[in-house]
């Protein structure tokens, strides 16, 4: 049986290496790309996609991204851009004829909460808020389509990443999922995340967030996939317990 491993970015999950091998399949989530290839990265977020994007990960990595639409080159952007005051974050476009133009702003962060809500009754709206306005603004990101390796991810949408590649997990056919670095923390704790104070993260002295979202969406998961197993790495079993698992 294939293990689903999916590294979140809690301070938990170790530095220094990830497990992986022929037996696993690994997810990660936004910035790991910095340090580890996984087989497959998970972004939500417009910054950090464009980053991603923009590194080269993409071309040699299967990626999913959320509101990642293609629009022409023949797209007329400035004239879709009139009247933004807000800022603009446009790459290099060279000789890519294809660019996924994502953004918002403060209507859009209200719009995406009404919508959140229609899926997630219960959802924390102040919580979703802040986290929603972190990335105000458009990005406009030149891609090479016919080189890439991008998903666009259809559902879940308004989820964090590490939820929506515990989604993507399961839906990929997976009977077991085992979480590392899953940390959370709530407001009255700082911010767990080894890549805080980093380019498009929370500042490193940042609290954190609201968990009832998280937790919301972590029990959808638990009902859409009644049959699969899941495991927290640190407390239902150790690091090296599952390295040896695989190997």
């Amino acid at each position: 049986m294939i293990k689903h491993i999916v590294y979140g970015n809690g301070e938990s999950r170790p530095k220094d290496k990830i497990i992986g091998g022929e037996w696993s399949t690994t997810w990660g989530c936004n910035a790991i790309y910095r340090d580890f290839a996984v087989d497959n990265l998970v972004s939500v977020d417009y910054p950090m996609q464009q980053e991603i994007y923009e590194s080269g990960y993409a071309m040699k990595n299967k990626c999913w991204f959320s509101d990642w639409e293609l629009l022409p080159a023949e797209f007329n952007v400035s004239m879709m851009l009139a009247g933004n005051n807000g800022p603009v974050y446009e790459t290099w476009q060279g000789n890519k004829k294809s660019c996924v133009v994502q953004g918002k702003t403060q209507d859009t962060v209200e719009a995406n909460i009404q919508e959140a809500k229609i899926y997630n009754p219960d959802i924390d709206v102040e919580d979703l808020r802040k986290k929603a306005e972190k990335d105000v603004g458009t990005y406009v990101t030149w891609v090479d389509e016919y080189n890439d390796k991008v998903i666009n991810i259809d559902y879940p949408k308004g989820w964090s990443a590490g939820n929506t590649a515990l989604y993507l997990a399961c839906k990929s056919g997976a009977e077991e999922v085992y979480m590392c670095g899953f940390d959370g923390t709530d407001y009255s704790e700082p911010l767990n995340n080894i890549y805080k104070g980093s380019k498009n993260y929370l500042t490193a002295d940042s609290r954190g967030f609201n968990t009832i979202n998280w937790d919301n969406q972590y029990r959808m998961i638990q009902r859409d996939f009644p049959k699969v197993q899941f495991y927290k790495v640190g407390s239902d079993l150790t690091y090296e317990e599952l390295y040896n698992s695989i190997r």
